[in-house]
């Protein structure tokens, strides 16, 4: 029965990242990712669960009730645009469906034992590694001479005519004869901003890359596999 369980969490563990690798490259690509992949990932984690629950003893079978509720979390932080991309929404949904209990293989996860749903764990590990990417842009930044605060730790320096063919948004606007620092732009389509720099002879603005969020996803699923819940453990080690 165990090497059975183990042969279930390895296909789970091969789907996710060979579905994850692939939407993080056409993501970064195209800044798209087919609906279709999330369907494969949530059909082979249905599949699994089905075969799973009649040929074997299922443990905690009570964290399957975790599936609805999760799709029914990353729904609403969608809708309250807590999640911009539609295809980080569907992923994430996917994974709940897939990966619902914690996995079993060998040692891993090293930090096992979390009393969250599995996919919760996923989706905690890919806020935490996000969060390190303003301290990535920071040294970026120190490392071409461009420390300035807060704009170092949210993007770097781009040309206008270069940040026109980039997936990025400006994080600088030109009101009042100021240039001044904004945070998120109203709109996505910053053409206007763009117009109005060249208008008054700017030619290189602070702008923020566009990063998917399946990159942190796919690192988080991985990181998930191999060490556990990274939040959980932090919390325990404090406490």
């Amino acid at each position: 029965m165990v090497e059975q369980i183990f042969i279930f969490d390895l296909i789970r563990l091969f789907t996710g990242i060979s579905i994850l690798f692939y939407a993080s490259y056409t993501d970064i690509k195209t800044r798209r990712a087919s609906n279709f992949l999330w369907m494969i990932m949530g059909f082979i984690g249905g599949i699994l669960l089905i075969i799973q629950y009649f040929t074997l003893d299922f443990e905690n079978i009570y964290y399957l009730i975790f599936i609805p509720i999760m799709i029914g979390f990353v729904y609403l932080l969608f809708q309250l645009r807590l999640i911009f991309g539609g295809a980080d929404a569907k992923a994430l949904m996917a994974i709940a469906i897939l990966v619902p209990i914690e996995p079993s293989i060998n040692q891993f996860p090293v930090w096992g034992g979390t009393v969250m749903p599995f996919s919760w764990t996923i989706f905690a590990n890919s806020i935490i590694i996000f969060l390190f990417i303003p301290l990535f842009l920071l040294l970026y930044n120190l490392g071409k001479g461009n420390a300035k605060f807060p704009h170092s730790l949210l993007g770097y320096k781009m040309s206008i005519k270069e940040a026109k063919e980039k997936f990025v948004w400006p994080l600088e606007r030109y009101k009042d004869g100021k240039r001044k620092f904004v945070y998120m732009p109203k709109e996505f389509d910053a053409s206007k901003e763009y117009k109005e720099f060249e208008k008054y002879g700017i030619n290189e603005i602070w702008v923020t890359p566009k990063i998917p969020f399946m990159i942190p996803l796919l690192v988080g699923f991985i990181f998930a596999f191999v060490f556990g819940d990274i939040l959980f453990n932090l919390i325990n080690l404090i406490t």
